[in-house]
């Protein structure tokens, strides 16, 4: 049963778990995270949250906000890239350091055909390959995007501007000279409508700029990938994916240049076991892995799901 088993969310500036700080889900208090590339602050809220740390929240009062009351997860965050980015070639998405190709699930094909079909029809990438992916570009991927304004390297605290409510929900559009950034390039205001519009063609990617020291607000998020059941529910089908994780397995989304291979941050979900004695307080390792700190003590115990967890 999936009540067997405990999540953990950790976020950091590399692919190096060592480097990795325990999110606390649904706290409303972000991880700051520095990186060659940017500055950044992200919050992770998860409904009905089963994890760690222990005694965390099982909601959020983000999910009480009129376009978020059906969303089952959000990665919400605040960057500031330290040099300018090319928009065709900022990519979000998932992926991982070894193949998967004998974990994926049957009607795998038939779930990425809806999701693009549904959710991101820009979404690329590759399963079977030695190192799988599947990534969008950013300004069509991400749910809500928010421009501010010119910040230098350090994020800067504009309370509500770019968000509403006490639980942070960011909101489509531009703030403190971000708005003129869009009507510049004529980027529609309605957060759908910008996501599809980027998808219409290449040159307005290639437009854009993520500009060097500019504060930018997006959230991701969507009703679709259940964490407290561990599955996926599309419109008109329903893939259990319990079954299909091991000792390796994590679910693992990045923010990075394409072209450089730089990475921005990383946040990874990761399943324990429910008697896991990590209390989610420390920096902490991905299973598998190694953790480069020689004061750490053993490797998480990987798990590997049993029939009865199919139920």
């Amino acid at each position: 049963m999936a009540d067997k088993y405990l999540l953990r969310v950790t976020a950091g500036p590399s692919y190096d778990p060592s480097s990795h700080q325990v999110v606390a889900v649904n706290s409303g208090t972000p991880i700051s995270i520095q990186s060659p590339l940017c500055s950044a602050e992200i919050s992770v809220r998860i409904q009905n949250y089963r994890g760690l740390p222990r005694g965390s929240p099982s909601t959020s009062s983000y999910f009480s906000h009129p376009p978020h009351t059906h969303d089952q997860y959000s990665i919400g965050f605040s960057f500031v890239p330290h040099r300018s980015i090319n928009g065709e070639s900022l990519v979000f998405g998932n992926d991982f350091d070894h193949p998967i190709r004998d974990r994926i699930p049957p009607g795998f094909n038939a779930a990425f055909k809806i999701v693009k079909w549904a959710i991101d029809p820009g979404l690329e990438g590759d399963v079977y390959a030695e190192k799988p992916y599947l990534y969008g570009n950013a300004l069509s991927s991400i749910n809500v995007l928010s421009v501010g304004p010119k910040v230098g390297k350090e994020i800067i605290q504009y309370p509500s501007a770019g968000s509403q409510g006490d639980e942070e929900a960011i909101i489509e559009g531009g703030f403190e000279g971000g708005q003129e950034v869009r009507e510049e390039l004529q980027m529609p205001d309605n957060a759908a409508a910008r996501q599809k519009w980027f998808l219409g063609g290449r040159d307005r990617l290639e437009n854009w700029q993520w500009e060097e020291g500019r504060l930018y607000k997006a959230d991701f998020f969507n009703p679709y990938l259940d964490f407290n059941q561990f599955a996926l529910k599309l419109p008109g089908f329903s893939l259990k994916v319990l079954g299909y994780l091991g000792g390796e397995d994590y679910l693992r989304y990045v923010l990075k240049d394409k072209d450089t291979g730089e990475v921005l941050f990383v946040v990874v979900f990761t399943l324990l076991p429910n008697d896991q004695e990590d209390d989610g307080n420390a920096k902490t390792s991905q299973p598998g892995k190694s953790n480069t700190d020689p004061t750490a003590g053993p490797p998480d115990k990987p798990f590997e799901p049993k029939a009865e967890d199919l139920d």
